[in-house]
């Protein structure tokens, strides 16, 4: 059963459902959307909505002014989320299509939005009245004009009381700030809730999740996409009625998206930092060099060894997760195609056998020495945390090259021919 059949058969009779609204079909899980045929329409207005029964009738309206004043062919459609307060009934009633989408969650309701949405441009906005529609006629001029995205940015101008300043000043501008640090989007608001895109973008984009953080969701894919992304200065007003965002939880679904989506900053480059660092630490300690005004001993080197091994560790997770990305998810990161065109399973093997053998042969050194003098006392404790710690980077390095190896076989599967029946 598609989720289009799953909502029109949970969907309470009088109101239009995604099948009765459109006949393409949405997994929301995938976010994959196939655009209806000759529908005639120039564009779709798509409001989320979960118990807004203060302002929904006239947001609906409001739109439809708008777009009949600008001289739009267009349609509401309104995704209700689960509204027990009459809201899907005063949006029918307002000129709304209003489909159902009993899933909780900002991105479950737009999937079923996105899926019924029929025009050629699909603007984006909350039920909450706190976004100008009077400026949809300035979204859809930007995609005519050769945008792929839009998406408004409200920090120049936001009106008394319309964004609790945890919000304003800390939370939108620390994750803007990590989103771009991470994906280099160059968005100035990544989380405006109005915004605007053609509707033949929706399957470039692949969106998935089900949330708040599908609002980051869309930038980054857009932007790893290559869309054409415009932004638009609007201004953002007090909202009416309670509101459905929750801080804490919905800032870190945002953090989460984007450290979980980015591999590099994630695990590669603490990764990297850690075995620097403890390289540093134990060449610090076996040199003897003075550092802060003090010679480091063996509990130094013992830490520096810790960091080293755990910062390989890192590091190989992060290769694999890229490895994932590329293989089975289709993403695209230059460094690491880089890399994977010119270094083999050889190449990795090698290096982890060398690494392992150089920490055997000190370890045997010491051993030896050890022997030579009666299995006495070992003298050599910063040489052996050395061997271990070598022994253990190279075990790591060379399991970890074959690891990468396995998830590389889904690159070679699909380049094999299909095979044809005769």
């Amino acid at each position: 059963m598609n989720d289009a059949t799953f909502a029109e058969e949970n969907a309470p009779s009088g109101l239009a459902t995604a099948r009765e609204a459109d006949r393409g079909e949405i997994d929301a899980h995938a976010g994959r959307a196939a655009a209806p045929a000759g529908t005639g329409v120039a564009v779709s207005v798509v409001i989320p909505c979960l118990n807004e029964s203060e302002t929904i009738a006239e947001c609906v309206r409001r739109a439809h002014e708008v777009l009949r004043a600008a001289g739009l062919d267009g349609e509401v459609v309104v995704a209700d989320n689960g509204s027990e307060d009459g809201s899907a009934e005063l949006a029918r009633r307002a000129g709304a299509r209003v489909v159902h989408e009993p899933r909780r969650g900002y991105g479950s309701a737009y999937h079923a939005g996105l899926a019924a949405a029929r025009g050629r441009y699909v603007v984006m906005l909350d039920a909450d009245l706190t976004y100008p529609l009077e400026d949809i006629p300035r979204f859809v001029a930007a995609l005519e004009e050769g945008a792929d995205v839009v998406i408004g940015n409200r920090m120049g101008n936001i009106q008394p009381g319309a964004m609790p300043w945890l919000h304003r000043y800390i939370g939108n501008p620390l994750l803007t700030g990590v989103l771009n640090v991470f994906f280099r989007t160059g968005v100035r608001d990544a989380h405006c809730g109005m915004r605007a895109l053609r509707r033949e973008a929706l399957p470039r984009l692949e969106l998935r999740t089900t949330g708040m953080e599908f609002a980051s969701e869309m930038v980054i894919r857009a932007a790893k996409a290559g869309l054409r992304i415009e932004q638009l200065d609007i201004e953002y007003r007090p909202r009416r009625g309670e509101s459905k965002l929750s801080t804490f939880r919905d800032g870190w679904r945002h953090l989460r998206f984007l450290l979980v989506h980015s591999p590099t900053h994630l695990f590669v480059l603490p990764g990297a930092a850690m075995v620097l660092l403890g390289a540093f630490t134990m060449a610090t300690v076996l040199t003897g060099l003075p550092l802060f005004g003090r010679t480091w001993q063996l509990h130094a080197m013992i830490a520096g060894s810790l960091m080293a091994v755990v910062g390989t560790q890192v590091l190989a997770l992060g290769l694999c997760a890229h490895a994932y990305g590329t293989y089975f998810m289709g993403e695209k990161d230059r460094w690491f195609d880089w890399a994977r065109s010119r270094f083999r399973l050889e190449h990795g093997l090698l290096l982890g056998g060398a690494v392992t053998l150089i920490g055997l042969l000190i370890g045997g050194a010491i051993a030896l020495t050890w022997a030579d003098r009666g299995f006495g006392r070992l003298g050599e404790e910063r040489l052996a945390v050395l061997a271990a710690t070598l022994i253990t980077v190279g075990i790591q390095v060379f399991f970890s090259s074959f690891l990468l190896s396995i998830l590389g076989l889904r690159r070679l599967e699909s380049r094999k021919p299909k095979s044809r029946s005769i």
